[in-house]
This record gives C-alpha cells, structure tokens and sequence, in this order.
C-alpha cells in the first residue's frame, strides 16, 4: 500500500469514527438517525435525522475548531445539501412534511461535539 492510499484509508477510517460520535451525540439529544452517509444525485449527506418535523441535513466535521469546520463547507455543497434533503423528503410520505434544515456537527480534538442547528443560516 502506497503513503497516500494509507492516508486516504486512514481518513475514511476517521470519518466514520466521527459520524458514529455525531449519531451517538444527536441521539442523545432525541433525534431519530434515518441514515448515514446517504447518496443522493445532488450530495451525499453524512447523517439524516429526524426530531419532531425537523429533517436535519448533518455535515459532520472533525476540525481543529468550529471555526474551520464551518469554513470547511463551501456555499455549493451547502447548496447541494439542501436540495438533497429537499428530494428526499418530498420522496418520502413521512417526511413530506418536515422542515427540512443544514446542520453541522463539529468534532475537535479533546472536547464535546458541537452541535449547530441551521448553521449557515440563508446562505
């Protein structure tokens, strides 16, 4: 194996680890976990969750800071991401009704996750 399809395993690895602390997290907040790492013709979004008739979209982010992780997400995969939840719940009975919202779940070494509803706010 080559240096960097070690680092690409490596990252993959460490996402995953990230998005089952997210899940972890928002469960412990009450939000249903529909899916993970879901694809879709216009993004794959790392976690769907249902709470109430809130349909989280969740990027999910391990950064040095929330300030990065934030910065991370450029406004065209915000863009996509919200379509994505857009589609999946006018797809499906249940969800046709929810609101469908972009949130970012940032992980930093050494402390809790944080959790932003509606992160990036219209835009």
């Amino acid at each position: 194996m080559s240096a960097r399809s070690a680092r690409g395993a490596a990252a993959r690895l460490s996402g995953r680890r990230a998005e089952a602390w997210a899940a972890a997290w928002l469960m412990a907040k009450g939000y249903r976990i529909l899916g993970f790492r879901l694809k879709t013709p216009q993004a794959e979004i790392d976690l769907l969750a249902k709470r109430g008739e809130v349909l989280a979209v969740i990027e999910v982010k391990r950064r040095s800071s929330l300030e990065a992780a934030l910065e991370t997400v450029t406004f065209d995969q915000r863009d996509r991401l919200r379509r994505a939840g857009a589609a999946l719940a006018a797809n499906r009975p249940g969800l046709s009704r929810c609101v469908v919202r972009l949130d970012l779940l940032a992980l930093a070494p050494g402390r809790l996750p944080r959790h932003i509803p509606d992160a990036w706010k219209g835009g």
